[in-house]
C-alpha cells in the first residue's frame, strides 16, 4: 500500500486553519494534512526565518496575515465560517488578545474544532510559563526517572517526547475525537491540550507503583532505566551497543541458558547478584561487535536489538518497507521528509507537496474567497496580507 498513491483519505474535505509554529502544532496538522486535510497556515510575516521542520510542513498552504490588524482579523473570520478546525499553539490569552480565541471564532461557526495546545493548559497555575520539551518533561516527573543512577544528571532523551507525543499527538487525537462527536451533535467545541499533561499521561508505571508502595522510585532504579541487567543497553567490540529487553522470566531463562548460566533464571531480581551479572554480560558483550551478537541472539527471541543510529534507522530495510522516508520535489531537486507512520488500509495517507514557501499561498486562498487582484494587491500594500 503506498502513502504517495493516489485515493480517497478519511480527512477529504476537512479544512484546518493552523496558527501554530515551531513543532507541536505543525506536527499535528502534518498528520492530518497526510490524511487529507486542506491545511492553511498562517503567519505573521515578522516570524519568516524563525526555525521550522520541513517533514512538518509538507502538504500544506501558506500565507500570511496581520491579525493584529481589523482587516486581518476579518479575514481571518472569513476563512473560518468555511473552516472545520483552528489550531493554535501560543501561551494563554494571546489569541484572546489578537481577538480570534475561541469564543470569537464560535461566533461565527458554531461547528468549528478548536484546539488549543499549550505546555501547561488555559487552567493551569503554570500556564503563563514559557517553555520547551525539556522543560514540559521536568513538570512531569519524566525527567527525574530518566537517567543511569540517583547520583547522575537526568538524561534528557534524544527526541521531543512532549512536542510530539504528548503535545502533537494529543492535539491530533482530541481534534478527530471532537469532529466524530460534530457529526453527532452538530456542535464543535474546544479541545485544550497541554504537552505536560500528554506526558504525565504516560507516567503510568512511576504513578501506579507510587500510589499503590507509596515510595518513589529513584533515577535509575527502576527496571526500565537499566537497572536489571535483562533491561538495557551493553557497549560491544565495536563501541556500538546492544539492548536487551528480557523482561518476561521465559525471555530471562532462555538468555541465561545461552550464557551457560541457566542457575541464574531465578535470581532475576535478585539486589545481591546485580554486580556479578551486570560485570558478567558486560564482559561478554564487549568481547564481539553488535551486529554479531544481534546474528547470534535475534533467533532466540529474548527481546534484542542493536541500537542504531539516525542513519542506519533511516536506511533500514524497515524503513524502506514500511515507507516511513518520503521524498517530494522542490525545485527540481528531490526533498527526504518523514513518512506516514499510521498505516490505514482502505484510506491510506500519503505525502503529496513540498513544504509551502513563507507566504506562498496567500494570493491563491484570497481569491478563494472570491478577493480580485485589485483588492489583494491593495492589502499587500497595507500589509494586511504579504
Amino acid at each position: 500500500m503506498s502513502a504517495v498513491a493516489g485515493g480517497p483519505r478519511p480527512l477529504d474535505g476537512v479544512r484546518v486553519l493552523d496558527l501554530s509554529r515551531l513543532y507541536p502544532g505543525p506536527f499535528c496538522s502534518m498528520l492530518l494534512c497526510d490524511f487529507g486535510a486542506d491545511v492553511v497556515c498562517i503567519e505573521d510575516r515578522r516570524f519568516e526565518g524563525e526555525p521550522s521542520m520541513p517533514s512538518a510542513m509538507r502538504g500544506k498552504r501558506h500565507m500570511c496575515l496581520d491579525l493584529s490588524r481589523a482587516e486581518g482579523r476579518e479575514l481571518f473570520f472569513t476563512l473560518a465560517r468555511g473552516a472545520d478546525v483552528v489550531l493554535e499553539g501560543f501561551r494563554p490569552g494571546v489569541v484572546e488578545r489578537l481577538g480570534v480565541g475561541y469564543e470569537a471564532v464560535r461566533a461565527v461557526n458554531p461547528r468549528i474544532v478548536y484546539c488549543a495546545l499549550t505546555g501547561y493548559g488555559q487552567n493551569s497555575p503554570w500556564r503563563d510559563l514559557v517553555g520547551h520539551d525539556v522543560n514540559y518533561l521536568a513538570m512531569a516527573g519524566l525527567l527525574e526517572q530518566t537517567g543511569s543512577g540517583p547520583d547522575a544528571p537526568p538524561a534528557i532523551p534524544g527526541t521531543q517526547i512532549a512536542d510530539v507525543a504528548g503535545g502533537g499527538l494529543s492535539a491530533a487525537l482530541g481534534i478527530l475525537l471532537a469532529l466524530q462527536a460534530r457529526e453527532r451533535t452538530g456542535a464543535g467545541q474546544y479541545v485544550d491540550v497541554s504537552m505536560t499533561d500528554g506526558v504525565m499521561g504516560m507516567m503510568g508505571y512511576a504513578a501506579t507503583f507510587w500510589w499503590m508502595a507509596g515510595q518513589k522510585m529513584e533515577r535509575g532504579r527502576s527496571m526500565l532505566t537499566g537497572r536489571y541487567p535483562w533491561y538495557r543497553t551493553y557497549r560491544c567490540a565495536d563501541g556500538r551497543y546492544l539492548s536487551i529487553g528480557a523482561v518476561e522470566p521465559r525471555f530471562w531463562s532462555v538468555l541465561c541458558a545461552h550464557f551457560g548460566h541457566p542457575e541464574w533464571s531465578a535470581r532475576q531480581y535478585d539486589e545481591a547478584s546485580l554486580p556479578e551479572l551486570h560485570a558478567f554480560f558486560e564482559a561478554r558483550f564487549a568481547e564481539r561487535p553488535r551486529d554479531a551478537w544481534f546474528e547470534e541472539l535475534r533467533p532466540l527471541a529474548v527481546c534484542v536489538a542493536p541500537v542504531l543510529d539516525v542513519e542506519e534507522a533511516f536506511a533500514s530495510e524497515h524503513a524502506r518497507v514500511r515507507e516511513l522516508v518520503a521524498e517530494v520535489d522542490v525545485d527540481g531537486r528531490p526533498l527526504k521528509v518523514l513518512g506516514v507512520p499510521i498505516k490505514l488500509s482502505a484510506t491510506p495517507g500519503r505525502v503529496e507537496r513540498r513544504p509551502p514557501r513563507f507566504g506562498e499561498h496567500t494570493d491563491e486562498v484570497l481569491r478563494e474567497l472570491g478577493l480580485g487582484s485589485a483588492e489583494i494587491a491593495e492589502l499587500r500594500a497595507k500589509g494586511v496580507a504579504s
